[in-house]
């Protein structure tokens, strides 16, 4: 055993500073990952024409994604259910448009609504029209 160090041993006092780094590092870390959930959901609704986010299960958001697959147009989803972060984007949607139910549609940066909000922009025509823009 000639070389090798004794094993280090945390003294009674270096325990409240290792408590407090613990401490902040983890509100750094979650505010860091509000930070990424934020920019994630902020990046799919500016980077693709069509965003849905949904549960894998939701009548609502198989309706609304039926209707684009009517217009053969792909949307991006974003399955809540099957993401570790789905209740904190959620939340952001919340924060961001002041609902938290799914489906929530944009189209082309806009937030459209619903299942009811995007059948209502189907016959009205606003739907085309957005979709035409791009």
């Amino acid at each position: 055993m000639v070389g090798q160090r004794p094993p280090r041993r945390l003294t009674v006092a270096a325990v409240p500073v290792l408590l407090m780094f613990l401490i902040f590092s983890d509100q750094s870390n979650s505010a860091g990952a509000e930070k990424s959930v934020s920019a994630f959901v902020q990046n799919a609704i500016l980077s693709n024409k069509i965003v849905i986010f949904s549960k894998s299960y939701c009548p609502y958001c198989l309706r609304s994604k039926r209707i684009f697959s009517e217009l053969k147009e792909e949307p991006f989803v974003v399955e809540l259910d099957l993401r570790e972060d789905g209740d904190q984007i959620q939340y952001e949607l919340l924060e961001f448009v002041g609902r938290r139910t799914v489906p929530q549609v944009f189209v082309n940066g806009k937030h459209i609504g619903g299942s009811d909000d995007l059948g209502d922009a189907v016959e009205n025509g606003e739907l085309q029209k957005l979709l035409a823009a791009s």
